[in-house]
């Protein structure tokens, strides 16, 4: 991985640390497919726009068909199970859940693509799932059965971001990223359009809660989206899925940063692993030494 990519790796991370803080501030006005609606379609309709302005039509019409599945398998099904599970969970346990999307995505491109996970690399996806553990392991528990049903819905959305990126990787490589990212959250749109409808709220929706929606569609998702493709087609789906290690650190920065919260001896120690993990997984570090 050169700098280039490391440095939108991180710039990835920093815009969805935020991205459950928002989910959290619109799911309880909202419900989870009314949001995830919001989320997919804004952010679709915006980069519709773009793909005219910049004439990506021929990516998007060579690519459709593999297009129109990750939009299923890397938004409309984990968008929409993280959204139910935010409603049970606290941000910490999401993050930390989410962190496991690395480890899901090394073994499938180990198992479907044949990807070699040298030593260095599964130690760093060790190291990395570790210092999550250390940074939220006080969020962790919990005792309802909601609770319970909301922890296996997020499992099964790193499972199925652990899919999308070796599909990705296989069958789009190459492929146009702001193509790719606006036919894959039109496909999401698609999907998750019926139940939206459906379940609808009857009760007003906040302004704050229409800020976080629109924030968490324009920001963490059209341009977030962008750059994840971009990293996919440079990096693969593999390394690139590790931004999951950063994005807890960055939710913690954001807290210091806009709501004055304490950033102590656990929090950097904890994000210090976090950083190790992530340069060894994604095999920065050891270019880097080998030189």
């Amino acid at each position: 991985m050169n700098a280039l990519d490391l440095r939108n790796l991180f710039l990835l991370a920093a815009i969805w640390g935020g991205s459950f803080l928002f989910m959290n501030l619109a799911v309880s006005d909202f419900g989870a497919w009314p949001l995830m609606l919001i989320r997919v379609g804004v952010a679709a309709f915006a980069l519709w726009g773009v793909v005219w302005w910049q004439k990506k039509w021929a990516s998007l019409r060579q690519y459709w068909r593999p297009i129109a599945f990750v939009g299923v398998v890397n938004a409309a099904i984990p968008f929409t199970l993280y959204a139910y599970a935010a409603q049970h969970l606290p941000t910490g346990t999401l993050v930390v859940i989410n962190a496991m999307t690395p480890l899901f995505g090394a073994l499938i491109a180990r198992l479907w693509l044949g990807e070699h996970l040298s030593f260095s690399r599964f130690i760093g996806l060790v190291i990395g799932f570790t210092g999550i553990v250390f940074l939220v392991y006080d969020k962790l528990f919990f005792s309802e059965l909601d609770q319970s049903l909301a922890v296996l819905a997020s499992i099964l959305a790193t499972l199925s971001y652990g899919v999308a990126a070796s599909f990705s990787t296989k069958h789009l490589k190459g492929a146009d990223s702001i193509a790719v990212t606006t036919g894959s959250l039109s496909s999401a749109t698609l999907c998750v359009l019926p139940f939206a409808l459906w379940y609808w709220p009857s009760t007003p929706i906040s302004l704050l809660s229409w800020g976080s929606a629109l924030t968490l569609a324009l920001l963490c998702t059209s341009v977030a989206y962008v750059i994840f493709y971009r990293l996919v087609a440079t990096i693969g789906g593999a390394k690139s899925v590790t931004v999951t290690f950063l994005v807890p650190p960055f939710g913690i920065i954001w807290g210091v940063l806009l709501l004055n919260e304490n950033f102590g001896l656990n929090e950097l120690l904890s994000t210090s692993l976090v950083l190790l993990g992530t340069l060894l997984a994604t095999g920065f570090l050891q270019s880097r030494l080998t030189k």
